[in-house]
């Protein structure tokens, strides 16, 4: 079974959200006055069936954390998930047979993390409209800059990369004005 990591100590729990019980000698896991708050990170296969899976362990964690998120947030947040994890199952799956996906939420953002081992460094290029595809990272791109967040590609220490992504989770003033009705 597949397990996500909590990260800044806590125990681990299964894609379910079941923790299991302390065992003799761990310390339970503290007490947070914001539980939202935390670091979960899973890995899953690099295949097609890894991408739906991503997506609903994303917002089951969300959910299960109750993270303060819009629902327009949350959509935006799988969208990127759908489309890192994607990207990696279709160019990454060769020399990455494994796609780990990280989920980081703090007061104010949620980050969600792709990384695979594969150490092409892609960038978020313009696409040439005649194509029916090549556009996710610029989607990402788009998507994280229109919530007011930002992204990035970083190599990782082991050769891999990892394609990131940390969106607000209030929404920026420019869009809220926006939203609302003049007068």
């Amino acid at each position: 079974m597949e397990t996500i990591e909590r990260e800044d100590g806590g125990r681990k729990m299964d894609v379910s959200g079941n923790v299991p019980p302390a065992r003799e000698g761990e310390p339970e896991a503290p007490a947070d006055p914001l539980a939202y708050e935390g670091v979960w990170r899973f890995t899953a296969p690099a295949v097609e069936e890894s991408v739906p899976q991503a997506r609903r362990a994303v917002r089951d964690l969300l959910a299960r954390q109750g993270v303060p998120a819009q629902q327009d947030l949350v959509y935006s947040l799988l969208l990127i998930v759908s489309e890192l994890v994607t990207n990696s199952v279709r160019h990454a799956a060769l020399l990455s047979p494994e796609v780990a996906v990280e989920v980081a939420i703090g007061r104010e953002w949620v980050r969600v993390a792709v990384e695979d081992n594969h150490p092409y460094r892609p960038k978020a290029l313009e696409a040439d409209f005649g194509q029916t595809g090549g556009r996710g990272l610029l989607l990402v791109r788009e998507i994280t800059l229109e919530a007011g967040g930002v992204c990035d590609v970083e190599h990782t220490s082991t050769g891999g990369k990892v394609i990131w992504a940390a969106l607000p989770l209030t929404a920026p003033a420019a869009a809220t004005a926006s939203a609302t009705p003049a007068g």
